[in-house]
């Protein structure tokens, strides 16, 4: 009978899981812009743009958030393209609620991320631009209030790109980091072809980032009377000086509570600020393994994540970098360093994609995460001179193999996993709650992906939510630790990430051949906060708040 029993659940775990785009039928149709599509003039046209599902009304169901940027030649005035909010219908659609909610707003859109600065229950939105970024206060009626200014985050003009909130102090309230690209002035900037830092594969190209003047990260402390507080220089964020960097991760990489920060940079030495838990932050990238690549080169980092892939409790990270180049999977050791891990799990084999969002996620529910990263070059003029660099490419889905390998089973996973695009933005989140993880892209200058996951929750699974109560409101910073089957599965709450995007702050977790969960244990974002819930069943999504255990379930029944 086990034997049987067995069986089904291995025929069921290697079935291949089928991503569907369903997007244009899922209401997601508008265009998110980001310069030219034949030919990029400056630098500023190929970042695009991030995406963050958030679940805006508390309705239970994750809404999406899509970044847009412009043109150089610009829009009339009643065609400017604008950020798009998208509210969930419960019924596998969307409608967009934009202009009701307040959150029009056209310019230079980057990044986004995505928490409840003022613990008020309502998460708050982040968005990074070239120009002025915007800090949006959820009113809790569908509406959001833009308190950029009386918030004190207004400043001069930067070209702000990742972002993530995240409580470095652990006094209950969101703080801010804001991660910086290039001090960027149009007129000054060189033409394309005119000098060597503007040219690849012999092709004229848009100038940058090298030859560019470099960006400064940004630290804000949250005052906790609505105000926030640049602390950049005296909390050691700023000592790094100017780098070209992109996407943000928080982890706690070292485990002594306390988050860390990891910054993905552009054809420099990635970041590491170790968290010294006395308000400051020191650079270790370079000393920790997670600056260059594994024969110390620079790379061009583009997007990031973390996540427990060998199942050992220690956050590895995975970043994204240029064509002609592997990504990194840097395998956490336990003691404060990281070996380089690509070649041995197999991931190098891809070197002809540029990389951009990232993240893990167990598509499949098998308890193991997997790796989806979208992809797409940035000089869409050089395909049609070199041939094997074209400017829309298809993501790559790895499937963890038990923590040893990753295996490419992009070709067998479906429709929507193998579309080609010029993707930036990705973000994950269960939107039709059936129990698996579904994928949300901002890709260039057209519609947005939505690739549905069909197939992936034939396995059980547990969905954890959080609120806290001496932490902050969405436990960020959270260490969670589910139980079951014999294995242990580690993973933390956190803001931002991928490619300057959000995913759902829902955790999933798959149990594989589990029929029930031993444990789950939280570690909340505060001195000597924990909570222990025990004996629980599969297929749930559970809400755990701060000291009280679990305050709501809701039931789903596998197929």
């Amino acid at each position: 009978m086990i034997a049987s029993v067995w069986a089904i659940v291995c025929l069921l775990a290697t079935s291949p899981v089928q991503f569907t785009d369903i997007a244009r039928s899922a209401g997601l149709n508008d265009i998110f812009y980001c310069g030219g599509d034949t030919a990029k003039k400056y630098i500023i046209e190929t970042l695009g743009g991030g995406v963050a599902l958030f679940d805006y009304d508390n309705d239970g169901y994750v809404d999406a958030f899509f970044v847009t940027g412009s043109v150089l030649e610009g829009f009339p005035t009643e065609r400017q393209p604008t950020n798009q909010l998208y509210r969930n219908n419960h019924d596998g659609t969307f409608t967009r609620v934009t202009t009701q909610a307040g959150l029009a707003q056209s310019g230079w859109g980057q990044g986004v991320c995505v928490g409840d600065y003022d613990n008020d229950g309502f998460d708050d939105l982040f968005v990074t631009y070239y120009g002025q970024n915007h800090l949006y206060h959820n009113t809790g009626k569908g509406t959001f209030e833009d308190v950029t200014k009386a918030t004190g985050l207004q400043q001069e003009t930067r070209w702000a790109t990742g972002c993530a909130f995240v409580d470095y102090d652990l006094d209950g309230k969101l703080d801010l980091f804001v991660s910086n690209y290039i001090n960027f002035e149009k007129d000054r900037i060189p033409l394309p072809g005119s000098t060597p830092d503007c040219q690849w594969k012999g092709v004229a190209v848009m100038c940058g980032p090298r030859g560019l003047p470099g960006g400064t990260n940004q630290l804000f402390h949250n005052e906790g009377d609505g105000t926030f507080k640049n602390i950049s220089e005296r909390s050691g964020i700023a000592a790094v000086g100017a780098r070209y960097s992109l996407s943000v991760t928080t982890l706690d990489f070292n485990r002594d509570g306390w988050p860390d920060i990891y910054v993905a940079v552009d054809s420099q030495p990635s970041i590491l600020y170790r968290n010294n838990r006395d308000g400051t932050f020191s650079e270790v990238g370079v000393s920790s393994g997670v600056a260059y690549s594994e024969d110390g080169r620079e790379q061009a980092g583009m997007g990031t994540a973390a996540g427990d892939f060998d199942g050992d409790g220690n956050l590895d990270l995975v970043k994204t970098n240029f064509i002609e180049d592997t990504a990194n999977l840097y395998r956490n050791n336990g003691d404060g360093s990281f070996e380089e891990y690509v070649h041995a799990a197999g991931l190098a084999k891809n070197t002809q994609n540029m990389g951009w969002g990232v993240g893990f996620l167990d598509y499949d529910n098998d308890g193991w995460p997997d790796i989806f990263m979208v992809n797409g070059h940035v000089y869409p003029e050089i395909e049609r001179m070199v041939s094997s660099s074209p400017y829309r490419q298809r993501p790559i889905l790895y499937h963890n193999l038990s923590g040893k390998k990753m295996e490419d089973v992009t070709e067998i996973s479906g429709p929507g996993a193998n579309a080609r695009h010029s993707s930036r933005g990705l973000a994950f989140g269960d939107f039709d709650n059936d129990g698996d993880v579904d994928i949300f892209i901002n890709h260039m200058n057209e519609a947005p992906g939505l690739l549905r996951n069909d197939g992936g929750n034939r396995l059980p699974f547990v969905s954890v939510k959080l609120l806290g109560v001496k932490s902050n409101r969405d436990g960020i910073g959270a260490r969670v630790t589910v139980i079951a089957g014999g294995r242990k599965q580690v993973q933390e709450m956190r803001s931002g990430s991928s490619f300057m995007s959000h995913s759902d702050l829902r955790l999933h977790f798959g149990l594989g051949a589990a029929h029930i969960v031993d444990k789950i244990e939280v570690q909340w974002p505060f001195r000597n906060s924990a909570d222990t819930v025990t004996n629980i069943k599969t297929n749930q999504f559970l809400t755990i708040t701060e000291g009280q255990g679990i305050r709501d379930v809701k039931k789903f029944a596998a197929p």
